[in-house]
């Protein structure tokens, strides 16, 4: 699996199957990432709640992690 193709929507953000198509999407991505973690040795639940924590940060700061990997910001 590569991690950087992701099929382009086929319907519009206002389509009631947008959601569902997306999920479908990332779903092999994520559980592609989630395995790829827990391979490496970190705990799959908490690999799973950080991948929240971070999309929601995302969302919220609308900024992209420091370089360095600092959390301070």
């Amino acid at each position: 699996m590569k991690l950087d193709v992701i099929p382009p929507p086929s319907r519009a953000a206002t389509d009631l199957n947008y959601e569902a198509d997306l999920k479908t999407a990332l779903d092999p991505i994520l559980m592609e990432l989630l395995d790829r973690a827990e391979h490496a040795g970190w705990d799959r639940r908490k690999t799973a709640y950080t991948v929240m924590f971070l999309a929601a940060r995302n969302l919220t700061d609308g900024k992209h992690p420091p370089a360095n990997g600092s959390s301070a910001g």
